[in-house]
C-alpha cells in the first residue's frame, strides 16, 4: 500500500495511524531526557514541524497514551528509556493557533477556552496525593476562570457522565507568575 503525504497534519497519532509517511524524529526525545534543561526552545522556520514534533512529545510522554504509535521508529530501541519514561506524565499541551480572532477580546476568550479545556483533561489528579494546589486569592482572576466554566457547563457534562464532585479551576500565569483558583462544587442527586 503506497503511503500518502502528511501535507498539512500536525498530529502525530493522526500520522502513524492513517498510513503517511513520517520522518522519524524521535531520536528528540532520548536527547531532551540525556540533556535535560529548565527551558527547552526549540527554534525552527515555519512550517519545519514544530507543531508535529510537540504533537509527538505528548503522545510519548503522557499518561494512558498507545505506545505503539511508537513502534518500529528509533525511540523504541531505547528500551530502558521507553520503560522509564513512556506514558508516565500528566502533559499540558496548549497551542496558540486556536486563539484567533477580529478582536483581542475574542483572541482572549479562544485562549481562556483553549486553557479551560485543557484544565477540564486533568480533573484525575484531584485524586492525586502528589497535587499541590496553589491558591492566590484574586476576585478578579477568579471570577473569569470559574465564570468561563459556568458559562460553557462543563458540570453538566461531567454530571450527565455521572461524576457528583466537581472543581472549578482557573489558571493565569504571566512571566514567572502564576495564579491558580479553585471552586469545589457538588451535584446533588
Amino acid at each position: 500500500m503506497k503511503k500518502k503525504l502528511p501535507v498539512g497534519i500536525e498530529d502525530f497519532r493522526e500520522i502513524r495511524t492513517q498510513e503517511f509517511y513520517y520522518v522519524d524524529k524521535t531520536g528528540i526525545i532520548g536527547d531532551l531526557m540525556e540533556n535535560l534543561g529548565k527551558v527547552n526552545l526549540f527554534t525552527r522556520p515555519r512550517r519545519f514541524g514544530k507543531t508535529l514534533n510537540m504533537s509527538m512529545l505528548k503522545y510519548f510522554f503522557e499518561t494512558g497514551s498507545d505506545g505503539t504509535l511508537f513502534d518500529g521508529l528509533e525511540i523504541a530501541k531505547e528500551k530502558a528509556l521507553c520503560e522509564r519514561y513512556m506514558g508516565k506524565f500528566p502533559v499540558i499541551s496548549v497551542t496558540l493557533k486556536g486563539a484567533v480572532g477580529r478582536t483581542y477580546d475574542e483572541a482572549k476568550r479562544m485562549l481562556r477556552n483553549i486553557i479551560g479545556n485543557e484544565v477540564m483533561r486533568f480533573q484525575f489528579l484531584l485524586q492525586s496525593d502528589g497535587l499541590t494546589e496553589l491558591v492566590i486569592p484574586n476576585r478578579e482572576v477568579r471570577w473569569i476562570f470559574v465564570e468561563q466554566i459556568r458559562e460553557k457547563g462543563y458540570e453538566s457534562m461531567l454530571a450527565e457522565n455521572g461524576m457528583r464532585t466537581i472543581y472549578r479551576y482557573g489558571i493565569a500565569c504571566y512571566k514567572k507568575r502564576c495564579k491558580v483558583v479553585s471552586e469545589g462544587l457538588r451535584i446533588e442527586e
